[in-house]
């Protein structure tokens, strides 16, 4: 009996559930109601009559003699409860953290493993303005020294003419960067931070093909064109340092220097690949995933980069 009380009452909520969300399920139901009510006088007081006989036996006189309707009460009370739980678990929202844990345990245990299960939180995009005027601090710098820059700043291209600096092509959220990338990433700012303290900020992450392009037309700033770089995939990145409020980006500032150094062992020690390790153009501030068996095509980049967008529909291990 109980059993089939229990089905019944699910039976019901699904039943409540399809009509509160079709509308026109709500219409045919109404005009079924119309046609079946009975309409008779004598059906309607005899209906009221019982409706004041249940709300009467939940009263502590009628305990005894109205113990059968009281039981009604007992199911009705015990239908609200379940409902109101099944209607919280169906509309309630799902942490994309554990989306994400999920994703990372199933195409890539090594970094899950690193985290021991923890997700990690970006931190807030840095302001543009302070941007800005770490670049203009780089340039003053750079002219000071009376040299030309040997490697490329941690903007690929910042120390080229402006107009290959165009800020509003350069994205510093971290949405399309691929969860693989971006957990190792965050753990390095982490370790940076608690380690070593050091405050990084995300100065450009992923990066158009055509931004990508029109660096490249500058040899000494980047080789790599449209879906040659890992950035165009959302497996790299380019980070600055924090200090007492300003951003600072150039190496000729030697606290910065240092912190590029340590930036580049932390990156090393989680899987990652430092730029300044390159030969020919070293890049101090960028770091890339070099993912496996990665297909660098128009097609796997739009893959991956809606991994980071979405994070809930991602690629099985396999089909990368």
């Amino acid at each position: 009996m109980l059993i089939f009380l229990i089905f019944f009452m699910f039976f019901c909520m699904a039943c409540g559930l399809a009509v509160m969300m079709s509308y026109e399920l709500r219409i045919k139901l109404m005009h079924y109601a119309r046609l079946t009510i009975p309409s008779s006088k004598s059906r309607a007081l005899q209906a009221r009559q019982f409706a004041y006989r249940f709300r009467d036996a939940a009263t502590p006189e009628d305990i005894q003699n109205q113990w059968h309707l009281q039981q009604w009460w007992v199911l009705i009370a015990g239908f609200l409860l379940c409902g109101s739980i099944v209607v919280f678990a169906l509309t309630r929202s799902i942490s994309p953290t554990k989306i994400e844990a999920e994703y990372l345990k199933e195409v890539d245990p090594q970094i899950y493993t690193l985290l021991h299960g923890e997700i990690l939180t970006p931190p807030a995009e840095v302001d543009e303005s302070l941007v800005q005027a770490a670049i203009v601090e780089a340039t003053q710098l750079e002219q000071q020294s009376g040299s030309t820059i040997i490697n490329a700043n941690p903007i690929e291209g910042i120390e080229t003419a402006a107009n290959l600096y165009n800020s509003q092509l350069v994205d510093r959220k971290w949405d399309k960067i691929n969860p693989r990338y971006k957990q190792r990433l965050l753990m390095v700012f982490k370790i940076m931070k608690e380690r070593y303290g050091y405050d990084l900020v995300l100065l450009e992450g992923y990066r158009s093909p055509e931004r990508q392009n029109l660096l490249s037309g500058n040899p000494n700033t980047t080789r790599a064109r449209g879906y040659q770089s890992y950035h165009q995939f959302g497996l790299a990145a380019d980070i600055a340092f924090q200090r007492n409020g300003k951003v600072v980006i150039s190496e000729r500032d030697p606290w910065a220097m240092h912190g590029y150094e340590l930036y580049g062992e932390v990156a090393e020690s989680v899987g990652l690949t430092w730029g300044g390790r390159w030969k020919s153009i070293k890049d101090f501030g960028h770091t890339e995933y070099r993912m496996p068996s990665l297909k660098k095509t128009k097609e796997m980049a739009d893959k991956l980069i809606a991994e980071g967008q979405s994070r809930n529909a991602p690629l099985s291990a396999a089909a990368l």
